[in-house]
């Protein structure tokens, strides 16, 4: 199935050691840990290439120039774009208004959910066309692992605690302050602490 009018859109930090999957230090050192951060952006990467449903954008952070980022845009033919703002809320909220200025819909995944599937991702675009406004993936350390979208709602990206186990509360309680119509799916878990990583290897 073909979406010509959505975008998928994956966030990754540049694979710099001590700077990403810093939660599952010290038990992998700083070294294995970036190497495992790569495998999940590849993996990730692999699953909405390979969905073939839409055009896949990787939005990078601090900066679109790191190696790592370039062999992803000429394997999988995905564009590069800038990450801009000054916590996760609005870096999420300037990557989806300037996607929907050219697309009526777009899905947003970060790296950390190995569970994220191919028919997921057709799910959460589906059901933007049946009277939903947002779909969300919930997390099961309380915030969310994808986010689809056809317009812009800002309600849900400021003055949320990211980070936090309150990220999927918090957004629920304000997309009913606003009488949104939200659609949840299955429950995923994503890879941020040791205990996950018996998960992960199991797969």
């Amino acid at each position: 199935m073909k979406f010509t009018d959505s975008r998928i859109l994956i966030f990754a930090k540049s694979p710099i050691p001590g700077q990403v999957k810093t939660r599952l230090i010290p038990t992998l050192s700083a070294e294995d840990a970036c190497t495992l951060h790569k495998q999940l952006v590849l993996r990730t990467l692999s699953t909405a290439v390979n969905a073939a449903l839409c055009p896949v954008e990787l939005w990078c952070a601090p900066t679109t120039s790191h190696p790592f980022f370039s062999e992803c845009a000429q394997r999988f033919s995905a564009s590069l774009h800038l990450q801009k703002g000054e916590n996760l809320g609005q870096r999420m909220k300037n990557a989806i208004e300037k996607t929907l200025l050219k697309s009526k819909k777009v899905v947003l995944i970060g790296c950390d959910c190995p569970e994220l599937t191919e028919q997921t991702l057709c799910k959460a675009i589906t059901l933007l066309d049946k009277n939903c406004d947002i779909a969300i993936n919930p997390a099961e350390d309380g915030g969310y692992t994808l986010l689809a979208m056809q317009r812009s709602i800002n309600c849900i990206f400021d003055g949320i605690s990211w980070g936090s186990d309150q990220v999927l509360t918090q957004t629920r309680e304000r997309l009913k302050q606003h009488s949104i119509t939200c659609r949840e799916m299955e429950i995923l878990w994503d890879l941020d602490r040791p205990n996950d990583l018996e998960r992960y290897y199991a797969l």
